[in-house]
C-alpha cells in the first residue's frame, strides 16, 4: 500500500476518534454511493454531519483542507443527498472539514453553517 494511502487512512481513524470524544455519534465511515464517498457521517443533537477529512505529514504542498476542490465538494453535497434520501427525517445538515497535520499532529475542525431542510 502506498505511503499516502496509509497517511489518509490513520488520518480517518484519528478523525473519528477526535470527533467520539467530543460527542458525535458516526454513523458511517467511508459510505459510498456509486462514485459518490464521503469519510464520515455522524450525528450531534440533531444535526447530521457529512465530513471531508484531510490529512497530510507535512505542508509542503500546502495545508490539508486547501486541496479540497469545488468538484470534490459538489461530490460531497450530491453523495449527502443520497444518503438523506436513504436515511431520511434529519431537520438540519452540516458540511464540515477536518483537516489534520503530523509532525507534530494538529487538528483543525472547520463546519459550514447549518442547511435548513
Amino acid at each position: 500500500m502506498a505511503e499516502h494511502n496509509q497517511t489518509g487512512i490513520n488520518g480517518e481513524k484519528l478523525a473519528e476518534e477526535w470527533l467520539k470524544a467530543r460527542g458525535y455519534n458516526i454513523r458511517a465511515s467511508n459510505w459510498r454511493y456509486r462514485h459518490w464517498e464521503v469519510d464520515l457521517i455522524a450525528d450531534k443533537g440533531d444535526t447530521l454531519h457529512f465530513i471531508e477529512v484531510k490529512t497530510r505529514r507535512s505542508t509542503q504542498y500546502g495545508n490539508p483542507e486547501e486541496s479540497i476542490t469545488k468538484q470534490k465538494f459538489k461530490n460531497l453535497k450530491d453523495a449527502a443527498e443520497q444518503y438523506q434520501f436513504l436515511n431520511p427525517g434529519w431537520k438540519w445538515i452540516q458540511f464540515d472539514v477536518l483537516a489534520i497535520l503530523h509532525k507534530p499532529t494538529e487538528i483543525e475542525y472547520w463546519f459550514n453553517q447549518d442547511v435548513y431542510l
